[in-house]
């Protein structure tokens, strides 16, 4: 499902209706707890222009400041529940909401956003027309970042695409310098040389 894609009401859902679905009230949710949000993770990296299949769908909110019991309140209104027991106990310890839309069965991870980068790459985030309604969705850029912090073969993959797709509109400056501040944080300070292996590849795809 990328930006445009319309939104099935055919019983019982495929896959393809149960992300738009539960995406659908993800962004309802977020948009009534009026403070700063996104869509990021997979769904962010389709809708940026990658096809890509997904199992889940991950958001992230500004969290100073945030009432949980309002958060769990509102999300309950949109059909969207806790999927363990005690997510609340659990988000203020790991500092993420652990969720489900009911409707359609979809996880859904609501990271809790604290960092200087996160309320940069929030003010930054833009609507994206999903058919029907629009959900905010992280830049391309942003998603680069957030991806070489996790650093899985997906994210990899994700990170060389997202490249070739939108090279000409990404600051790598800004990129390489907010990677360096994480990787020395990670203690992980060869992703700076793994990031520029990728950036490589895109650059001169020769060396594939």
């Amino acid at each position: 499902m990328g930006p445009g894609a319309s939104v099935s009401r055919v019983a019982p859902m495929t896959a393809d209706t149960a992300v738009t679905s539960a995406l659908r009230a993800l962004s309802a949710a977020l948009t009534e707890l009026g403070r700063p949000s996104m869509v990021i993770g997979g769904i962010a990296v389709i809708a940026r222009g990658v096809p890509r299949t997904t199992l889940d769908i991950d958001a992230t909110v500004w969290a100073e400041g945030l009432d949980l019991d309002r958060a769990l309140a509102v999300f309950a209104a949109h059909g969207i529940a806790p999927r363990i027991d005690d997510a609340r106990a659990f988000a203020i310890e790991r500092q993420v909401l652990l969720l489900r839309h009911e409707a359609s069965k979809m996880p859904l991870d609501v990271a809790l956003a604290w960092l200087p980068f996160e309320h940069e790459a929030l003010a930054r985030a833009t609507l994206v027309d999903f058919g029907g309604f629009h959900a905010t969705v992280a830049r391309a850029e942003d998603l680069i970042v957030y991806k070489s912090i996790a650093w899985r073969e997906r994210d990899r993959t994700d990170i060389e695409r997202l490249l070739a797709l939108h090279r000409d509109g990404i600051d790598l400056t800004r990129v390489r310098n907010l990677l360096a501040q994480f990787a020395a944080a990670l203690d992980a300070p060869e992703r700076v040389a793994e990031f520029e292996t990728l950036v490589d590849r895109v650059s001169h795809p020769r060396l594939r």
